[in-house]
């Protein structure tokens, strides 16, 4: 029996061919789009290098994806996405996308557990516009300029209320950057 909480490792073969370690069978890209829909863990290498192919499949995946029609990131998402790579907020966009979709998957079981035990599942969630506040002001500090970065805030009592969102986003950030660098010290 495989254990669940380890990456299912795909070994990738010199003919392109994938290789399912735990069932020992041939997969698709489809079939690992699948194991992670399931909630799992894959890691893709090459056979013969060793070198870990992840990411490489993970973003064909999503090109095949949107390439069918099945448009998740708006064009706005994937023009920012290819700016980032060419200014100075490539270094903050990683730990941006991921703290948003760590929100995100929080939010999604908030809202789940609020549905389940509210009488109303049809009232609108808060937590919602909660998050978009908090990437918005995320953005207009790491990233001065940022297109739309700043949509959105004004009004009177949103200030104070996106200033402790701000200071918290930074105080998270500056804990991200020093877990990052004692990774990066020498033993």
């Amino acid at each position: 029996m495989a254990d669940k909480d380890q990456p299912l490792l795909i070994k990738r073969y010199a003919s392109r061919r994938l290789y399912n370690t735990e069932t020992s069978d041939y997969v698709t890209l489809e079939d690992i789009a699948g194991f992670i829909r399931d909630g799992r863990e894959v890691k893709v290498v090459d056979l013969k290098s060793g070198d870990d192919l992840t990411r490489q499949y993970l973003l064909q995946i999503i090109a095949e994806h949107e390439g069918r029609g099945e448009n998740v990131l708006p064009i706005a998402v994937l023009t920012d996405l290819v700016r980032s790579y060419t200014t100075s907020a490539q270094s903050v966009v990683p730990q941006f996308l991921q703290m948003s979709f760590d929100m995100l998957r929080e939010g999604q079981s908030k809202m789940m557990q609020n549905i389940t035990s509210m009488p109303n599942p049809m009232l609108p969630m808060s937590g919602l516009e909660a998050m978009k506040r908090q990437q918005q002001a995320f953005l207009s500090s790491m990233i001065p300029g940022w297109p739309g970065a700043s949509a959105g805030q004004g009004g009177e009592e949103k200030p104070a209320q996106g200033e402790t969102e701000l200071a918290d986003i930074k105080r998270q950030l500056a804990d991200l950057q020093a877990k990052l660098s004692k990774l990066n010290e020498p033993d």
